[in-house]
């Protein structure tokens, strides 16, 4: 069935109809909304009603929504932070990627691929979905997680492999010599190195002032931020690099700045705009044709992606020395097969590799582990709670003895009154505040910047993550008077509490809350109290005033 429009307008028009009538019985019936588009797309596209004849004004609408996606990612990681997962994100990446190439290299030959079709299938398993992963948790709020953070590390160091892999597979197609390979490599990291020295310096010397003078009009200040992720998305790609590589440090340019809180809110709905059409630009680029034959091979791959891929990934960023936790929630995240898979496959086919039948497996894979991984993402909390059981063999295989939170004497553990999360600037204040009263508190956060500056302030400070059970076990309970939280959110506050009744502590318990229906939830599962940012500074603000203007007025009155 074919229905054919003149107008480009008309098309779209049509499109957004579908997606917005289709979305909408997705949310009625509680299923994820990327899903529902890739099936838009599927449906609007030659499997189905045919009406996509304009792919390349959607192909551009998806560029640009992959952009900046990657763009407003940079913009909420400051420099400090990427580093502090460095380590764990090279290491457990690079290894990932390895196992996983492996381990999917033999299964694929085991199931009767020749070696050449092996090796593009094994590579296809080996790389997950950079723009699913960060939308999903940037919709939970938790891309500054731990957790978020070290899977994003992961994916940044799959996407720096996935474009040497490509021009490995180039260089080496017909009379190419593997010199060509070593050479084509040493171009990439040159350029990357000069992409990344540019905006290092312009970002230090430059965009300061820039975006300060920018500043007097908002609408201008966010034309030039979306001009900025295009102009480096570009560059990147100019230099062999990948667009989403150049619109991510584009971001990461301006996190340093004062402007990264209003340019990342005021992006959002623009980027969720334009990703529409990226994930039905996916779903219509699926040939389905193949799906049949290759329906048990693409099984047998997605039960591996979906479970042996965080498998391994969970051991990988334990031995790096991150608990049960954290190991857990990053793998939940990497459980699917990328978008630059199917890249990979369609190269394939060109330099005449592989058939279109390899191609419509990894296709099929890459629609059962995108869709199934979505949900995992999604209720990544709940899964692990159900799991929890079963994940005893962790501390089995990757011991992780009970230290005593660091440095920090015995003698100070047994004098703390209070165990304050999240050392930022309302936690700082919080902090100040209770030692003024007489209170020892010991804080955590799991940024290592703040932690060392506490320390240096002379303050009991550790580093952990208030959503780790494991971590909170570690914490001297029986010595605490009070359990204060001062990071606003339900789920964090949740989790706080049953990790903390799970262990029986008996002092109270302080939450945070930006919203009276969460602090009313909040309290009726059982917290002592719980802390309004907003109102409390607003009635302080209050209170100065109206005694700023009592006095003023009694001032007037003795005068007169």
């Amino acid at each position: 069935m074919t229905i054919s429009f003149n107008n480009v307008f008309y098309e779209i028009a049509v499109i957004l109809a579908i997606a917005t009538a289709v979305g909408t019985l997705a949310l009625w019936l509680r299923q994820p909304l990327i899903m529902a588009f890739i099936a838009v797309g599927i449906l609007v596209g030659p499997a189905g009603l045919d009406l996509v004849h304009s792919s390349e004004q959607v192909e551009l609408f998806a560029e640009l929504g992959v952009a900046l996606l990657l763009f407003v990612v940079g913009l909420r990681l400051d420099p400090q932070e990427i580093s502090a997962v460095g380590s764990v994100a090279i290491i457990a990446g690079l290894a990932q990627i390895l196992l996983t190439g492996c381990l999917g290299g033999l299964i694929a030959i085991a199931l009767g691929l020749t070696t050449v079709a092996a090796f593009y299938v094994a590579i296809a398993l080996t790389f997950s979905s950079t723009i699913i992963v960060v939308k999903l948790l940037s919709d939970k709020r938790e891309i500054d997680a731990l957790h978020g953070r070290i899977a994003l590390g992961i994916l940044i160091v799959q996407d720096l492999v996935v474009v040497l892999v490509a021009i490995a597979l180039t260089a080496f197609n017909g009379n190419s010599q593997p010199a060509d390979f070593g050479r084509a490599t040493l171009m990439v990291l040159a350029k990357g190195s000069v992409l990344l020295a540019a905006a290092a310096t312009i970002a230090r010397y430059c965009l300061p002032n820039l975006l300060h003078a920018l500043a007097r009009s908002t609408e201008l200040l966010l034309i030039f931020a979306i001009s900025w992720a295009i102009a480096f998305a570009t560059v990147a790609d100019v230099l062999g690099l990948s667009k989403e590589m150049g619109a991510f440090i584009a971001g990461v340019t301006i996190a340093s700045t004062h402007y990264r809180a209003i340019l990342s809110a005021r992006l959002v709905s623009l980027r969720d705009f334009l990703l529409l059409f990226f994930f039905i630009n996916l779903g219509v680029n699926l040939d389905i044709s193949h799906f049949g034959s290759q329906f048990v091979p693409a099984l047998i791959f997605s039960l591996f992606v979906l479970m042996g891929k965080p498998l391994m990934v969970t051991i990988l960023v334990g031995m790096m020395g991150y608990r049960k936790y954290t190991s857990t929630l990053t793998s939940f995240s990497l459980g699917q097969i990328s978008e630059f898979s199917f890249i990979l496959a369609t190269l394939g086919v060109s330099l005449g590799q592989i058939s279109e039948e390899i191609v419509g497996l990894i296709a099929l894979v890459g629609l059962i582990t995108m869709g199934l991984s979505t949900y995992a993402i999604i209720y990544s909390h709940n899964l692990y709670e159900w799991l929890s059981p079963w994940l005893s063999w962790y501390d089995r295989i990757i011991p992780h003895p009970k230290k005593r939170l660091g440095d920090l004497t015995e003698a100070q553990i047994d004098r703390v009154d209070v165990i304050l999360f999240g050392l930022g600037r309302y936690g700082g204040s919080t902090i100040r505040y209770l030692h003024q009263y007489g209170f020892s508190v010991l804080g955590v956060d799991f940024d290592p910047e703040l932690v060392k500056f506490w320390r240096r302030e002379g303050m009991l400070a550790f580093y952990g993550d208030a959503e780790d059970p494991e971590f909170i076990a570690s914490l001297p309970l029986s010595h605490a008077k009070w359990v204060v939280s001062t990071l606003p959110g339900e789920r964090i506050g949740l989790t706080l509490l049953h990790a903390l009744k799970h262990r029986h502590f008996q002092g109270r318990i302080a939450l945070t809350s930006h919203s009276h229906r969460e602090m009313e939830i909040l309290k009726g599962a059982g917290a002592d109290l719980v802390l309004l940012p907003f109102r409390d500074a607003a009635k302080e603000a209050a209170d100065s005033i109206a005694q700023f203007a009592i006095r003023s007025r009694s001032q007037f009155t003795i005068h007169n």
